[in-house]
């Protein structure tokens, strides 16, 4: 039985590297300016939710940068009460952009997309959406849901 060769990735030219470094840079400095700057705070200067500001309901989204916010000071609960979605977007981005910069210097990396099962994408969409919805319903316990 012959084992199958090594995927060899070729190394791109020094602008993708040099684009994967500088986007982990302006993560890094994003998550400082979040960590230090709470977004709650009165006369914030981060932007608001544009879906909250047109139609007054909570996105599945809504809370994600507070959230951020107290993750990175250390308070789980608040994170957890904000958005339950949080750490799981926040790992998917950090993930997301390591793959990137492996792949620009020319390492080979996992394809999780290919090898995660096909009901995996339709199903975390609809849950994003059911949360969305139920976040939004005004009676307990989902009113809790909203950021």
């Amino acid at each position: 039985m012959q084992v199958p060769a090594a995927t060899v990735v070729p190394v791109l030219g020094w602008q993708q590297r040099a684009g994967a470094v500088a986007s982990g840079c302006a993560l890094a400095a994003g998550a400082v300016l979040v960590a230090v700057h709470d977004p709650a705070a009165p006369g914030s200067r981060f932007p608001s939710c544009a879906f909250h500001s047109v139609t007054g309901l909570w996105c599945p989204g809504c809370g994600l940068t507070r959230a951020t916010h107290h993750l990175l000071n250390g308070d789980v609960v608040a994170t957890i009460s904000l958005n339950v979605f949080t750490p799981f977007v926040l790992f998917a981005i950090v993930m997301a952009w390591w793959v990137w910069l492996r792949r620009s210097f020319g390492h080979p990396t996992r394809n999780l997309v290919d090898r995660a099962p096909r009901w995996f994408g339709p199903s975390l969409l609809a849950l994003f959406i059911v949360y969305g919805v139920v976040r939004n319903i005004p009676i307990a316990p989902f009113s809790s849901l909203a950021p």
